[in-house]
Parts: structure tokens; C-alpha cells; sequence
């Protein structure tokens, strides 16, 4: 007689999921930003907050990943680029006259026409350039899509790779082909990623948090790279900061970031509350001198839940002293205020770094 399967085991417990942030009104805690945080410094994971290694969607963080092929190929040498158009070519940038004029010089630099941009268009998220697109009765272009930098790039990889540049969207084309196995490789992850399109159209992928992070760490210290790639990740890290505006924009935590570390940081964030940022080595940073890799995911998708935690994480990590400039203190304490303009409470981190298991 066949023996009867035994029982399943317990189920695995779940993996807790901490507060990072918390938002008060009138010394009362009125709301939580839950999610996760993973750091990787010289090569190894220092801290796993929360559930760090379920996969995350990773939207407009890999920017700088997908990037890395153009690179690879020495396109930005034939193509004769700067830093504007390398740092455009990984933004999510505001629409902005220097953005839109960055991504214009970039298509051309190659004859390609921003009617081939496979992004839609949508209103500039820069506030000034939007309400001049009203005034002028103009309406949005793909040029304005905050995208549009990285399709130009893809447009010009799928060109020089051969591809149909009608099709230069499609993950199975060659051209994609090459940004998957890039971003992979980054990660340290064997075999394909699981692919979903972005907002823009374009190919986006799933990572465990731990490995985005781990990506951003290489990007930042690219030592033990081939020597192409590893080249590839100074001029990006160079570029953004050379040109932070053309990163992202006015009034933007990318932006306020490489003002205050030009050359020292390279910050990325994605939609839906997730955010990615690398620091390369520097002996000077008294916590995490080796290269240091972190990625943040907040479960509610808010900007407002990562950024005090990152700040404050980058001021425990040494790579910024107290007291902030005031550019980066906004997003640090944010205040909450009233339709008076009464200041009625505030979002900060709510992370013990200690208990947390930080040195």
C-alpha cells in the first residue's frame, strides 16, 4: 500500500516590513511609509532591512544600466557626445528647454529624428516648462516624455547594432537583447530577468532589492569590471555630475544630490518609490570607504517615504555632514503644512540605524 505524503512544514514566517518614514500633525503620528532597504559595501550586503530580497519592479532606476552597451560600443566617442547628452541619456528629466535641447542634439548627432522616439509624449514635469507649453497653446511632444533621453540612446544602439529602428522597443531585438544581458550582468544575476514595459513603452525589468543595489555598488566601483565596461561607469557617474540639472531638473533630489557630491554619487530614481543610488570609493567617507551600493523600495510608492530614510542614511554612512545644505534639508525634514501656511507637522526618517544593524 503507497505510504501517504507527509505534512508540509510550517510555512516560512513573513519577513517583517519596517516603518522607514513616519508623517506627524500636531506631535501625533498620522501616517507610515513601510518598504525596504539594501546596502552593499566592497563587495558584500551590509544591510537588509525588511524584505530586501523580493523582486522590486525597478522602473527608471536602471537608466544608468541600460546605458551601458551605448558605451560598451563606443557610441558616445563616434557620436562626438558631452556630458549634457550622456546625462540626459540617463535622466528622468523635467522637460525643461535645456532637456528638450540636449535630446535634439543627441538624436542628431547621429541624423535620427525625434519622430522615431517610441515614448509618448506627455507634459514636461518641470513646472515653468509646463505652464509655457499652456501659455503658448503648444502641446506636449515625445521630446518632453522625461524619457525621451533614454530612447535616443536605444535609437542610436539599435542603429548600430542593425535593428529595425521601428521595432528598437521590442526586448527580443537585438539591441535589447544586449541592454538585458547588461543589466543582468550588473546585478549579478544568472539567466534572463523578468521584463514588463515601463511607462515610456520601454523594456523595464524585476530585481531583488539586494540586487539593484549590489548593480549601483559596480557602477560606482567598477574595479573588478572589464576594463570597457568599467570605463563606461566613470564617464556615466561623470557626466551626471558635470551636468546635475540635465539628470533630472530643478527642485529634484537627483539634481540636489550631484550639486552637492559632483563626481561622488550617482543617484537614480523610479517611479513608484523606488530609488537606487551608488557612492564611489573615498577614503575620506568615515563609516563605508569601499564602494557602497543602496536601493530603497517603499510599498506605498511615494517619493515621501524614501527620501528622508535616504538622507539620512547617506549622513550615517559619512558621505554628507550635518548640518545639510539647505537644498538637501528640505528633503530630509519635510515639513507638512497647512493651506495657511502654518507648519503643522513634519516627515522624517523613522529608521534606528543601530538596531538596525548598522556599524
Amino acid at each position: 500500500m503507497p505510504s501517504l505524503p507527509s505534512a508540509p512544514g510550517p510555512a516560512p514566517a513573513p519577513v517583517p516590513t519596517p516603518v522607514l518614514t513616519t508623517v506627524t500633525r500636531c506631535g501625533r503620528t498620522e501616517s507610515w511609509h513601510r518598504g525596504a532597504i539594501a546596502v552593499w559595501h566592497g563587495g558584500d550586503l551590509l544591510l537588509a532591512l525588511g524584505d530586501a530580497g523580493a523582486d522590486v519592479v525597478c522602473r527608471s532606476t536602471t537608466k544608468p544600466l541600460q546605458a551601458l552597451p551605448f558605451f560598451d560600443r563606443g557610441l558616445h566617442e563616434r557620436l562626438g557626445l558631452g556630458a549634457p547628452e550622456l546625462a540626459v541619456m540617463c535622466a528622468s528629466h523635467g522637460g525643461a528647454e535645456p532637456h528638450v535641447a540636449a535630446v535634439r542634439r543627441f538624436l542628431a548627432a547621429g541624423g535620427l529624428d525625434e519622430s522615431l522616439l517610441g515614448c509618448g509624449p506627455h507634459a514636461p514635469l518641470d513646472a515653468e516648462a509646463r505652464r509655457a507649453l499652456l501659455r503658448q497653446d503648444h502641446p506636449p511632444l515625445r521630446v518632453h516624455n522625461n524619457c525621451s533621453g533614454k530612447h535616443a540612446g536605444f535609437l542610436h544602439l539599435a542603429d548600430a547594432c542593425g535593428d529595425d529602428l521601428a521595432g528598437y522597443l521590442d526586448p527580443q531585438c537585438g539591441s535589447q537583447q544586449q541592454v538585458h544581458a547588461a543589466v543582468a550582468a550588473m546585478a549579478g544575476v544568472a539567466g534572463p530577468l523578468p521584463v514588463g514595459v515601463d511607462g515610456c513603452g520601454a523594456p523595464t525589468f524585476s530585481l531583488p532589492l539586494t540586487a539593484l543595489a549590489r548593480a549601483f555598488a559596480a557602477l560606482g566601483d567598477p574595479e573588478r569590471l572589464p576594463k570597457q565596461r568599467a570605463a563606461a561607469c566613470r564617464a556615466i557617474v561623470a557626466a551626471a555630475g558635470r551636468e546635475p540639472l540635465l539628470f533630472a531638473g530643478e527642485h529634484r533630489l537627483c539634481t540636489a544630490l550631484l550639486r552637492a557630491l559632483p563626481g561622488r554619487i550617482l543617484p537614480k530614481n523610479g517611479a513608484e518609490g523606488v530609488y537606487a543610488l551608488a557612492l564611489p570609493p573615498d577614503p575620506a567617507r568615515r563609516a563605508c570607504p569601499a564602494g557602497v551600493g543602496i536601493a530603497v523600495k517603499v510599498d506605498d510608492g511615494s517619493e515621501r517615504g524614501y527620501q528622508p530614510v535616504l538622507l539620512d542614511l547617506l549622513l550615517r554612512l559619512g558621505a554628507l555632514d550635518a548640518p545639510l545644505p539647505p537644498a538637501l534639508a528640505a528633503f530630509h525634514v519635510q515639513p507638512v503644512v497647512n493651506t495657511r501656511g502654518e507648519r503643522v507637522g513634519e516627515a522624517r526618517c523613522a529608521v534606528d540605524w543601530a538596531r538596525a544593524g548598522l556599524p
